[in-house]
C-alpha cells in the first residue's frame, strides 16, 4: 500500500490493518492485527509482545528500514537507519523516543514496511506492513488480533537456529538432547503439556490485549464458545450479546497438540 495513504485526509484517527511477520521464520510466523493509527510506538510494542507471546524481558527498537539490509551510499555516505527506542535508552543523536511517534507516523516514514526488533541478542526481527485502513469510530478497539499463523518462539532460545534445534529435539524422543530440551521448555512455559509450535490461540491473545492493556474493553465474539477445552462454532445468526466468556473464531474440536491456528474476526464490547 502506498505510504501516502497512511493517514486520513481530514486528520482523524484510523484503524490500520497490518501484517506482522517474523523475518526468517519457516514456516512463516505471522499476525494480522488491527491497530489504531494514533497509537504511540510505546504501546505498539506492548501489543506486539502480547501478539507473539514475548515476555518483555529484553531491549527493543522500531526502524523505518530493515536494520540488517545492506545500505546504499547516499551522496557518498551510508545513511543512518532511523530508529525509535524507549526514551531512557536513547543515547545517540539519531535515536528518537518511541513515546513521541505513532504507528501512523512510522509507516508514513517507511519505504513499504517498518520493522520492530526485539532482543538484540536473539534478534527477533518483525516486519510490519500496512495492508488497509478505515476510519476509526468510538467502538473501535485500540488493538485486535484478527488472524495469524503459529505461536511465537520461546524467549532466550537462541534465535531461529537455536529455536529450530530445540523443536527438532522435542519432536524426536531418540534425540540425545530430547530430555534436556523438554525440561527446559516445560520450565519456560510453566507446563508439562506437549509444546505445539503450530498452535496459536487468537482468543487468548485478544483477551490479554483487552484485560492487560485496555481494561475498559471487554473481549467477546459471538461466533464461538469455549467450554471445557472444546471450541464449538455457533451459527452466525446467533449473535446476541454474550458474557465475558472467551470467544473467537477457530477450528472445531479439542484444543491440543496438532491443532491449527484459530481463525476469524473477533469482537469487543465497551464496558460501561
Amino acid at each position: 500500500m502506498n505510504k501516502s495513504a497512511a493517514r486520513n485526509i481530514d486528520g482523524s484517527d484510523a484503524v490500520l490493518e497490518v501484517r506482522v511477520e517474523l523475518v526468517g521464520s519457516v514456516p512463516t510466523i505471522w499476525r494480522q492485527l488491527e491497530i489504531r493509527g494514533s497509537m504511540a510506538l510505546k504501546q505498539v510494542h506492548k501489543v506486539l509482545q502480547a501478539a507473539f507471546g514475548w515476555e518483555d524481558a529484553h531491549l527493543h527498537r522500531f526502524t523505518t528500514d530493515d536494520p540488517f539490509a545492506p545500505l546504499r551510499p547516499l551522496n557518498g555516505e551510508i545513511p543512518e537507519v532511523l530508529q525509535w527506542l524507549p526514551r531512557q535508552e536513547c543515547e545517540e543523536p539519531e535515536d528518537s523516543p518511541e513515546e513521541e511517534c505513532s504507528l501512523d507516523q512510522l509507516l508514513d516514514l517507511s519505504s513499504g514496511a517498518a520493522f520492530y526488533e526485539y532482543d538484540f541478542g536473539d534478534s527477533w526481527l518483525h516486519r510490519i506492513e500496512l495492508m488497509s485502513r478505515r476510519p476509526a469510530n468510538d467502538d473501535s478497539p485500540p488493538a485486535l488480533l484478527i488472524d495469524g499463523g503459529r505461536r511465537g518462539p520461546l524467549e532466550d532460545s537462541g534465535g531461529f537456529p537455536g529455536y529450530e534445534e530445540i523443536m527438532d529435539a522435542l519432536a524426536d524422543p531418540s534425540h540425545p538432547g530430547h530430555a534436556e530440551h523438554s525440561a527446559w521448555v516445560a520450565d519456560m512455559t510453566g507446563s508439562d503439556k506437549p509444546f505445539d509450535p503450530a498452535f496459536l490461540d487468537i482468543a487468548a491473545v485478544n483477551l490479554a490485549l483487552a484485560e492487560g492493556f485496555y481494561p475498559r474493553y471487554l473481549f467477546r465474539s459471538p461466533f464461538l464458545l469455549q467450554d471445557e477445552g472444546v471450541l464449538a462454532c455457533r451459527p452466525r445468526h446467533d449473535c446476541r450479546p454474550q458474557s465475558s466468556m472467551i470467544r473467537g473464531c477457530c477450528h472445531r474440536g479439542p484444543v491440543g497438540a496438532g491443532e491449527t491456528a484459530n481463525r476469524g474476526r473477533t469482537g469487543w464490547d465497551r464496558r460501561a
